[in-house]
């Protein structure tokens, strides 16, 4: 008999699905979309390759009409679907309930063409109970929905397609343009520019310990004031380093003749100041705040944070994992304030609380991320069924819905303000001080409410008790100790912040965050140093461009109102071929096309690619200049090479200049070895010694060794670099070869495919084959000296993390996985945690196929 076909995107969800509806109806995965725009030439049908638009994939001409191609790995699949539909009563096309689902479903409804009766099947959640619901609360597709991810997908085309080229001409083949990707690659730009001219200050205080005859464990108080003048902080320093007017700079020797005064005098309570506070729980989680909490207290990246959420979804653990909304169902209360009422009956508010999504125009699904059903599953339950990410995130997330629905957390807050009396050995400024003033700040927990199953630390001063005091109690300086501090430059944007800024600005969705950050990384706009995103020279170079000659594309409130317009176009207000004309045509003002053929010739690449550092003393300007071949120095006709993992922030002028030097001495004849000039060079990674002129990779080459320096490198020196690998000599028992190499770790001996780690670099020209043997009988050892690298245990799977070196450079493994480090990121500085969640990157690709 013909059964039911459901349709769903991925293959997880279908099984869980089938194991819901059971034998009576066939569940199958689309496999994401079945079809999309050409992405090469050869995907282009025969029939319109001669079209002036073919190669945008996009009939500007006529309508803004999209050329849909099925993609060469998907063809099988929807000959599958063919086959199933061919046999089935009806079809139920249960995709996501987002744009992109809808639009997955009507790509699916005109590839197959079902004669069958066609219904639309949704939910937000994958459990039995919405399943069942879902099946008899069908609906039509949504053309609203459809239209409006066609034309964002048909704008990004445009987009994409109009202005990369500009970027092959004017600053280096293959690069890509993206509507919020350059948008985003700019916020990073900015922030890196605030810190080239951000100027360090040095200040001063002193921190005091006090105490009270009546209680005499000692609190301490920060120096704030020396009469009436307020001692500096950080905030009182603007960028360039300079004070604001009336506060009073300390310097090391001021704070420590005030710290030897105060020391030992008595104090006395001038002012306290108690009040209550308050602290709200925060919403349940849509996407952003999801990404941001996971990245914060997980350490996950957002591409980690979605791939895991995508798992746990389609498992049936959480509703749907890319929503604006922060709302909860009526059930999701009741089953929030039972769990509370249960576990925390303290902690229950006499009402449910409720949120108001701070998205404009909030879209996507209709509720926020939760458990799933009407009975949650607990943490300890999902951990014994699912793998150590998806356990950490299902928490993370049950917690948060948890404490969303308790009572606020309360407590008191205390300032006490202090005075000592100091005597004529404080003079500053030629002027005797009289006076010092101390704060202490206190904060105690009444009432822990939400927080016995969120966890926040209040505040820098939370759960600090400070003893009874009152206006005039006496006090006794028990220790004083002046403490140095620097201004720090504004942070860099992590992936949480960065995903924060686009969400505040209202750019882009934040379905969409973690592919741009994962392009911006993987287009070398940007690279990751631990939890920071730092943008490139390349990216520099990019964002340069587009601020000089496409401002209109990259401003951020212009970005923002796309999103708005994309909104109007779903609900029925906007029409999509009026829109993409006026975007790509203009209307009263340029529009893309005109904007891409009117500037490209006005484009000076040499300007766009330059980014200055500063003027030496002679005046000449020292520059970045990003080339075909990447970024390097020049200064007049001199010019250098950059290393990769160098911040644009830390390329100060004084950092040039070292590079410069090392330029000029980098690149000269040291002598003649078998007829050939022996050179000494300066690459991308660093010196090195050639065999040979020119730049065939197949000439010899060899890194200098830790210690060794192109200021002093000798002729000697360098043949001997030159000659390794060196054979040092034939194992008697196994006739093996043992050669002694320099790695990218450090030296190393080699048997075939053993290797023991050498002690000093100098060990590789002196070692014998008796010292070799010696070493392979040794077992292997593993440490930050080894050529292979120990991190540590997995902590979900207790597999043991290493770094290894492989013919495309160093990898982190858990024996399982292979992940490649980053571009810029030192082996012997990589830490656990990162590993984790490169691997886990990693294997949220390998698991979908990409």
């Amino acid at each position: 008999m013909p059964k039911p076909l459901v349709i769903v995107e991925s293959p997880t969800k279908a099984r869980t699905i089938r194991r819901y509806l059971g034998d009576e109806w066939v569940v199958e995965a689309s496999v994401g979309h079945v079809r999309d725009l050409p992405r090469s030439a050869k995907e282009i049908p025969q029939a319109v390759k001669k079209e002036p638009w073919a190669r945008l994939g996009v009939d500007t001409e006529h309508g803004f009409r999209p050329l849909y191609v099925i993609p060469p790995e998907k063809r099988e699949q929807v000959k599958r679907l063919k086959a199933l539909l061919a046999d089935a009563s009806e079809l139920f096309l249960a995709t996501d309930e987002d744009r992109e689902g809808e639009s997955i479903a009507w790509h699916l409804l005109e590839v197959l063409a079902p004669r069958v009766p066609v219904r639309r099947m949704v939910f937000h959640e994958i459990t039995e109970r919405a399943i069942r619901e879902a099946v008899g609360a069908t609906r039509g597709i949504d053309r609203g929905l459809v239209d409006a991810q066609e034309t964002r997908r048909v704008l990004d085309r445009l987009f994409g397609y109009e202005v990369s080229p500009v970027l092959w001409k004017k600053v280096m083949p293959r690069l890509s343009a993206g509507r919020v990707q350059s948008v985003a690659c700019r916020l990073l730009v900015e922030r890196e520019r605030e810190r080239m001219a951000f100027r360090r200050a040095s200040y001063f205080d002193v921190v005091a310990e006090f105490s009270r005859a009546e209680a005499p464990a000692p609190f301490a108080a920060r120096l704030v004031a020396l009469d009436e003048a307020r001692i500096a902080t950080g905030r009182d320093f603007d960028a360039t380093g300079r004070v604001a007017t009336g506060v009073v700079v300390l310097d090391g020797a001021h704070a420590l003749a005030v710290a030897e005064a105060v020391e030992g005098r008595g104090g006395v309570v001038r002012e306290l100041t108690e009040r209550p506070f308050t602290r709200r729980p925060d919403a349940p989680f849509m996407t952003s705040t999801l990404q941001q909490e996971a990245s914060r207290k997980l350490r996950f990246s957002a591409q980690r944070t979605m791939a895991v959420a995508q798992r746990l979804y389609e498992q049936g653990f959480i509703t749907y994992m890319r929503t604006d909304s922060v709302q909860l169902a009526g059930e999701a209360l009741a089953e929030a304030r039972r769990l509370i009422a249960e576990r925390f009956p303290g902690a229950l508010p006499d009402a449910p609380r409720q949120y108001r999504s701070r998205v404009k125009n909030a879209q996507e699904a209709h509720e926020a991320i939760r458990p799933a059903g009407t009975r949650w599953r607990s943490p300890d339950e999902v951990a014994r069924e699912a793998p150590g990410d998806e356990a950490r995130l299902y928490e993370l997330i049950w917690r948060r819905t948890l404490a969303s629905q308790m009572t606020d957390a309360r407590g008191m807050s205390a300032v006490a303000t202090i005075d000592v009396a100091l005597g004529p050995e404080v003079r500053i400024d030629g002027r005797e001080i009289e006076r010092a003033t101390f704060v202490a700040r206190g904060r105690t927990l009444t009432d822990p409410g939400f927080l016995a199953v969120y966890p926040e630390q209040l505040s820098e001063d939370d759960e600090v008790d400070l003893p009874p005091l009152a206006a005039g109690v006496a006090l006794t300086t028990t220790g004083a100790q002046p403490q140095g501090h620097e201004t720090q430059p504004p942070a860099r944007y992590t992936e949480a912040s960065l995903v924060r800024a686009l969400e505040e600005r209202g750019i882009g969705r934040p379905s969409t965050y973690a592919q741009i950050i994962s392009t911006l990384v993987e287009r070398s706009y940007a690279w990751r140093r631990s939890q920071a995103l730092i943008p490139t020279f390349l990216g520099f170079a990019v964002v340069q461009l587009l601020e000089r000659h496409f401002a209109e594309l990259v401003d951020y409130s212009f970005t923002a109102r796309l999103e708005d317009d994309l909104d109007r176009i779903a609900i029925g207000e906007e029409e999509p071929t009026p829109y993409l004309a006026h975007f790509y045509w203009g209307n009263g003002a340029p529009g893309l096309h005109q904007l891409v053929t009117e500037r490209l010739g006005e484009i000076d690449a040499r300007d766009v690619n330059s980014i200055p550092i500063g003027q030496r003393a002679d005046g000449t300007p020292v520059v970045v200049r990003v080339g075909r071949y990447g970024p390097f120095l020049q200064a007049g006709e001199e010019t250098a090479s950059i290393p990769e993992d160098l911040p644009p922030d830390e390329l100060t002028l004084e950092r040039a200049e070292e590079l410069l030097e090392r330029g000029r001495l980098g690149d000269r004849v040291l002598g003649e070895l078998d007829g050939q000039p022996v050179l000494l060079r300066t690459g991308r990674f660093g010196p090195y010694v050639q065999l040979g002129e020119g730049d065939d990779r197949s000439l010899r080459r060899a890194s200098l060794l830790p210690g060794q320096r192109v200021e002093t490198l000798s002729y000697e020196d360098a043949v001997a670099l030159l000659s390794l690998p060196r054979l040092v000599g034939v194992d008697p028992e196994s006739q093996q070869e043992i050669w002694a190499h320099n790695g990218r770790f450090g030296p190393y001996l080699a048997k075939g495919r053993d290797t023991r780690s050498l002690d000093k670099p100098e060990q590789l020209f002196t070692i014998d084959l008796t010292e070799a043997l010696a070493r392979f009988r040794e077992p292997k050892r593993r440490g930050r000296s080894a050529s292979v690298l120990e991190l540590g245990t997995h902590p979900d799977t207790g597999a043991r993390v290493v770094v290894r070196s492989g013919r495309y450079g160093p990898y982190v493994s858990d024996g399982e996985v292979n992940a490649s480090l980053p571009r810029g990121v030192d082996p012997a500085s990589l830490d656990l945690d990162t590993a984790v969640e490169l691997l886990a990157e990693r294997r949220a690709r390998l698991g979908s196929g990409s």
